[in-house]
């Protein structure tokens, strides 16, 4: 019996072993975490906004980083494009039909390290209750322990969707039919 459990015992510990990957939570509540978007309006200038409520995590190994991994929820009603008429515009079926689709939403699918803090991000945005791969440009910010005892790393990243790839009916013109979206993501490791 003994020789049976001796190998049983090891067996147990190889599958707890705790994994590297730090876990962090987006600092929102601090308000350390931004998802803004940018838009050309007509073609003459750039219209500017932002998120102001989402919530999410991740996980990041520096040994393995390959294996990091993001999740992030966002409650469209919140947009905020600093023009309280534009915004009820674009929270309506003409943009981002958030009567019928309160929330959206991106979860990775795979992390690759570029060199020198660069990195490539891809996953799954959902938005207006489409779902489409999309590929954000990464730049590790840094990381480190913050005054009130705690650990952040922080990261920034860009990408381009089309709003019709969404679902997005409204016609802005043709030098309107991309959106820019950059994420400043700061997370405290739990």
């Amino acid at each position: 019996m003994k020789k049976l459990l001796i190998p049983l015992i090891a067996a147990s510990f190889i599958f707890v072993t705790p994994l590297n990957a730090e876990e962090y939570v987006i600092d929102t509540k601090g308000a350390h975490a931004f998802i803004q978007f940018r838009i050309k309006h007509l073609g003459y200038s750039w219209l500017l906004g932002r998120f102001n409520e989402f919530s999410g995590s991740f996980s990041y190994d520096e040994k393995n980083p390959q294996a990091a991994k993001i999740s992030v929820d966002i409650k469209p009603a919140s947009v905020d494009s600093n023009h309280g008429e534009r915004d009820k515009h674009l929270r309506d079926e003409d943009f981002l039909y958030v009567d019928k689709y309160p929330k959206a939403s991106f979860v990775s699918t795979s992390f690759t390290e570029k060199g020198d803090g660069k990195a490539e991000l891809k996953g799954d945005l959902t938005l207006r209750g489409v779902t489409k791969p999309v590929v954000i440009a990464v730049e590790h910010i840094g990381h480190g322990k913050d005054p009130w005892g705690g650990y952040r790393r922080g990261f920034f990243g860009t990408t381009e969707i089309a709003l019709a790839d969404f679902g997005i009916p409204f016609d802005l013109g043709p030098a309107s039919k991309t959106v820019q979206l950059e994420l400043s993501v700061e997370g405290i490791r739990q």
